[in-house]
């Protein structure tokens, strides 16, 4: 089943990332899809900032995978908008296990290996401030997350 949260703008974003932030559980994964400026990263910023992360998050769009080590619970912070093909040089999976929270921008281009047990969620461009936030959690806690979230 899908929910649908709507954001009336980047402050509406943060405090959700940060109320999911507040159901962390180590291996969680969270997989963001959305057009370009959509607020994949305003999310990740939301959800670092309660974990306690002071670095600055930007899109490791280069990197592939930043991690960030100085929060409540260690975040591995993924964009695999580069990727050719959902060919990937770093076996990200390992990432799911390492009893972190991995959140995956761009999730989409990697369908074949991703955990079955996750929270997908899609950012959808209503105009320049609004966006509707469409979660579809894989296994019972993501959809208790979900339920007690939204």
């Amino acid at each position: 089943m899908d929910f649908k949260y709507t954001s009336k703008d980047e402050m509406d974003t943060l405090e959700l990332a940060q109320n999911i932030e507040s159901e962390k559980f180590p291996n969680m994964v969270i997989c963001l899809n959305g057009d370009l400026g959509s607020g994949k990263t305003v999310f990740t910023k939301g959800f670092a900032q309660a974990l306690g992360i002071n670095e600055t998050i930007t899109s490791p769009t280069f990197s592939i995978v930043k991690e960030y080590t100085d929060g409540e619970l260690p975040l591995y912070h993924m964009d695999v908008y580069r990727l050719e093909n959902g060919e990937i040089n770093v076996d990200i999976s390992e990432y799911f296990n390492k009893g972190g929270v991995s959140i995956i921008e761009w999730a989409e281009l990697l369908e074949g290996n991703l955990p079955e047990e996750r929270l997908d969620i899609t950012f959808k461009i209503i105009n320049e401030n609004t966006r509707v936030l469409v979660f579809e959690p894989h296994g019972k806690i993501y959809e208790d997350i979900v339920n007690s979230v939204l």
